[in-house]
């Protein structure tokens, strides 16, 4: 399947977009799906729960609250996400393993790189309504991303 975030935009204006600030450290640079959507802060076992589970071509979107401090997803729950089907993770936060995570044929989209793991206490909520770099997504929405952005769609652009 190709597209483009910049033609997607054009042809639908109201789509939302992510501004700018997210970077690819997935082996695949485009991909989409329906989103599974998680908010949680410097903890990421609900993530492990989610990844372990049949993606069926989904893009998992975790709103980390932007933290630097921890990486919520590295090469171990990446290579869980790519055996269990899922298309991408976009993720409002930090990963680590970023060598690994690049021979994965996988998206990953985050912030940043840290070393350190997050804290695994169970505190997250999965399928809630999101605002990932001032754009809303909803369990449900479709996620196109590229090597130009992350936009949010209420319905597939596209069969």
């Amino acid at each position: 399947m190709t597209f483009r975030t910049p033609d997607l935009l054009d042809a639908h204006p109201t789509l939302e977009a992510c501004e700018a600030g997210l970077r690819h450290f997935g082996g695949r640079r485009r991909f989409h799906g329906p989103a599974a959507t998680l908010r949680c802060f410097e903890d990421n076992s609900h993530v492990r729960e989610w990844l372990k589970t049949p993606g069926q071509g989904r893009v998992l979107v975790i709103d980390g609250g932007g933290s630097r401090r921890c990486a919520l997803v590295g090469d171990v729950l990446a290579a869980a996400a790519l055996e269990n089907g899922w298309a991408g993770i976009v993720l409002h936060g930090c990963v680590r393993d970023t060598v690994v995570l690049g021979t994965l044929d996988l998206g990953v989209m985050a912030l940043d790189v840290q070393p350190r793991r997050s804290e695994k206490h169970g505190q997250g909520a999965r399928d809630v309504d999101l605002e990932i770099l001032g754009a809303r997504v909803r369990p449900g929405d479709w996620v196109y991303a590229d090597e130009d952005g992350v936009v949010f769609s209420q319905r597939p652009l596209f069969a």
